[in-house]
């Protein structure tokens, strides 16, 4: 998977049905400073190891217990 690049959301953008980005907005994503979020390509990467997973090694979820309600 290629690195993540302003120009490639920027384009990403034009070919969307989306609102207006502004370059801070997308800067941001390709070069997270602000901390608040995690920054887009560290996503890809996450979401990269995700589908490169076999998923004949992982378990039925049905062996996940689930907590009860606490209301």
């Amino acid at each position: 998977m290629d690195k993540l690049t302003k120009d490639t959301l920027v384009g990403l953008t034009g070919q969307l049905a989306s609102s207006q980005w502004r370059d801070d907005e997308i800067d941001e994503l390709v070069d997270p400073k602000l901390g608040i979020i995690t920054g887009f390509q560290e996503l890809l990467n996450e979401l990269e190891v995700l589908r490169k997973t076999d998923l004949g090694f992982v378990a039925p979820a049905q062996g996940v217990q689930r907590q009860a309600d606490s209301e």
